[in-house]
């Protein structure tokens, strides 16, 4: 099995995780981390999320997930060059005897010190999945209290762009979404 990144871009409503989280749920897979937020399009977010599979079953509910009427856009990026990133917030018990050895980590591997406290620091990493999880095993001794990870993101390098699409082509898509669901509560009712 490999681990696939996969980005979506889809309307910014109400619903839509639920529905492209229950193609993955059908086929029986986990979703090992995801990440939306605004993209450069107004109105449309960008879902980044990897899951562990087969080309052959993630290509099977990325077809699935291109049916969804919010979904404007979806591309397996696993196979493209591309640029990976996650962000953790780790809290970390620290006294001030602990805090110098803590600031030689931070250092070593470019993290920020966010927060400070009388009895511990909050620390701001970035990095690939495996730099986070290196930084994590080195300040694992003085006790993380508290740890949150936003999972991957990730875009493709220099100028190919799988993702790009022109606006005019998501006012045109949001027009058909928008006539495809009156159909469908159409042959509900």
């Amino acid at each position: 099995m490999t681990t696939h990144t996969i980005v979506a871009l889809v309307e910014n409503r109400p619903g839509v995780l639920n529905k492209i989280a229950s193609k993955w749920r059908q086929r029986g897979f986990n979703i090992e981390s995801l990440a939306v937020g605004h993209s450069e399009i107004p109105g449309v977010s960008r879902m980044t999320f990897t899951v562990d599979g087969t080309r052959t079953d993630v290509v099977q509910v990325t077809k699935q997930m291109d049916k969804v009427i919010e979904v404007v856009k979806v591309v397996d990026l696993t196979e493209h060059n591309m640029v990976h990133r996650e962000l953790a917030l780790a809290k970390l018990g620290a006294g001030p005897k602990e805090r110098g050895s803590i600031l030689e980590i931070v250092d070593i591997f470019r993290a920020k010190i966010v927060d400070v406290s009388a009895e511990s620091i909050i620390v701001e990493v970035t990095g690939t999945e495996e730099k986070v999880d290196a930084f994590l095993e080195m300040v694992g001794p003085y006790g993380i209290t508290e740890l949150v990870r936003t999972g991957r993101i990730a875009m493709t390098r220099g100028p190919e762009a799988p993702m790009t699409i022109d606006k005019s082509k998501v006012e045109a898509h949001k027009f058909r979404a928008a006539g495809e669901g009156k159909a469908k509560i159409g042959t509900l009712i």
